[in-house]
């Protein structure tokens, strides 16, 4: 045998174990987060469909029973109601999180001792939060059905566009949780709530269709800085299109620059905040 041959590869010496593909590693902080929230379900589904269902029982049921609202009325209702669930459990499932593990539990400097990227650690808490976002619009519409009774206009014949908005809502939603979740402290999470989350909630156009502010027209463009705007539009332009609505086309392009937009600027703080 020559000096220079040895009786076994070199590299399997440096490296005894090959390294972990990144999308096995993604996989595993995904079911491991996913794991987690399926524990807690109960209580994720309390904090994300109590409030829309309380909405849907007052505007929905209530009131048109007692004829305060047009007939009709459920029909903007209804893609309002899931709009606003889909965007309150996306957001909500990153930017707690995150608020909690850079604050108090620091769980967060375990995460880039992963083989993997720290924008892909970012990436994964986007796609966790943007699942649950989705179960919790799931679950929220047949209960929403079950208690307003038949929807003028309803439908599912725009699948194909439905799914389109849906998975874009969640995915701007959630991009824009990690952003609040990797701005804010966690002595500002009533800051974050009464200053952000209500007003975008109140000017969201939920409760009401982007076209009904043609009779306030400046608040009807200040109102298009909102995400929730254009989900809710979305929704109602895939499940009840008779209802006056923006432009789809609009309405996708909006929900495309608005996570780029929100992950971009959610990835750079996230580096920021992982590494500093």
């Amino acid at each position: 045998m020559s000096a220079t041959t040895a009786p076994w590869p070199v590299a399997s010496i440096a490296n005894p174990h090959p390294p972990v593909p990144a999308g096995r590693v993604f996989v595993a902080l995904l079911s491991r987060d996913l794991r987690v929230a399926r524990r807690e379900l109960p209580f994720f589904l309390i904090r994300t469909v109590m409030q829309p269902i309380l909405f849907v029982i007052v505007f929905g049921y209530l009131l048109p029973k007692m004829g305060f609202t047009q007939p009709g009325y459920q029909a903007a209702l209804l893609p309002g109601i899931l709009a606003l669930s889909l965007m309150l459990a996306s957001a909500q499932s990153v930017t707690l999180p995150m608020v909690t593990e850079f604050g108090w539990t620091k769980e967060i400097e375990d995460r880039p001792l992963a083989p993997i990227s720290i924008d892909l650690v970012a990436i994964e808490k986007i796609v966790n939060a943007m699942i649950q976002g989705i179960i919790a619009a799931i679950v929220v519409l047949p209960l929403a059905r079950l208690v307003m009774g038949p929807v003028p206009g309803f439908t599912f014949s725009h699948f194909p566009e439905l799914t389109l908005v849906v998975v874009l809502s969640a995915a701007a939603a959630s991009a824009f949780g990690l952003l609040l979740g990797v701005l804010i402290s966690p002595q500002q999470i009533g800051f974050m709530f009464s200053l952000i989350i209500t007003p975008m909630i109140f000017f969201g156009c939920a409760y009401y269709p982007w076209r009904g502010l043609d009779v306030v027209p400046w608040l009807k463009y200040a109102v298009l800085v909102n995400p929730l705007v254009y989900i809710s539009e979305g929704l109602r332009a895939s499940l009840t299109p008779s209802v006056a609505h923006m432009p789809f086309i609009a309405i996708i392009a909006a929900l495309i620059v608005l996570t780029g937009g929100f992950t971009w600027a959610a990835l750079v703080r996230f580096r920021m905040r992982a590494l500093g």
